[in-house]
């Protein structure tokens, strides 16, 4: 089963009709894809369209770049959001340090803070982190026992060396688009050295499409490039990298079991 583990499929604007998204999806034999929110609005309107698509799960939370509604209010509301059946994580959360006057402080808080309500839920991480990569690693450190339920790595941009420290915590690597560059040789690296139970792909649509698609709008339909581009990296066959992601991802995201496999059937 080809799963997505990561996609934004929650931008109304972006993607034409929802039904006919979907049966694009379906009739590329994508399994299952995870809709990943970035604010409480967007957490919301990701499982409102979980109900509406059986292959589709989704994950409630506040990116560190979309804070301005962030409170203990919203958490508690994400954590309402996340009773669902198809609530599969806790996501995306984490450091962005990209942009100037980035209040490094607030984000730290809502990062651990939320790293606790993962923890009090049962369920997995889905950590961003960019320009952060220090203090990233830092928290995760200090917040050891708050990954009992396992975490990832979302888009992983990072060192060989970096990404050997969250294998240590327990942590599983996820590759985008960027791994399928051109002057990706840090990311072949990391792709090279990631044992075949903690690898992850996903695609972060609507963004980063991979070759040959760079430059335009990415969608889950992609992520089968990243799967080829992956197992020839690591000299895989690429039956056996797509099921060792499946069992991975059923592994840290328990519920995506909770409602059976469609096989991409809508």
């Amino acid at each position: 089963m080809i799963i997505d583990t990561h996609a934004h499929l929650n931008y109304a604007d972006r993607y034409g009709d929802e039904a006919r998204l979907f049966q694009s999806l379906a009739d590329a034999g994508i399994g299952k894809v995870i809709d990943v929110g970035w604010d409480y609005a967007s957490s919301a309107y990701a499982a409102e369209q979980a109900e509406r698509c059986p292959f589709l799960y989704f994950a409630a939370g506040f990116h560190p770049s979309n804070l301005e509604s962030y409170s203990e209010s919203e958490c508690g509301r994400l954590a309402e959001l996340l009773k669902a059946p198809k609530g599969v994580a806790v996501g995306e959360i984490g450091l962005d340090y990209h942009y100037e006057g980035t209040d490094e402080a607030a984000q730290k808080r809502a990062f651990v803070r939320q790293l606790e309500l993962a923890y009090a839920l049962k369920l997995p991480a889905i950590i961003h982190s960019r320009d952060a990569a220090a203090d990233t690693l830092q928290i995760l450190k200090d917040n050891r026992a708050k990954l009992s339920y396992g975490a990832v790595m979302h888009c992983f941009s990072g060192s060989p060396e970096t990404a050997k420290e969250y294998l240590k915590l327990g942590l599983y690597i996820s590759f985008a688009g960027p791994v399928t560059f051109k002057n990706a040789r840090r990311l072949d690296e990391v792709a090279k050295i990631v044992p075949s139970d903690r690898i992850l792909a996903e695609t972060d649509s609507p963004y980063l499409a991979p070759e040959p698609f760079r430059g335009t709008r990415n969608t889950p339909a992609n992520v089968i490039k990243i799967y080829e581009k992956l197992a020839a990296l690591r000299g895989e066959d690429q039956k056996d990298l797509e099921d060792n992601i499946c069992k991975n991802a059923h592994t840290l995201f328990k519920k995506l079991d909770n409602t059976g496999d469609r096989n991409g059937e809508i």
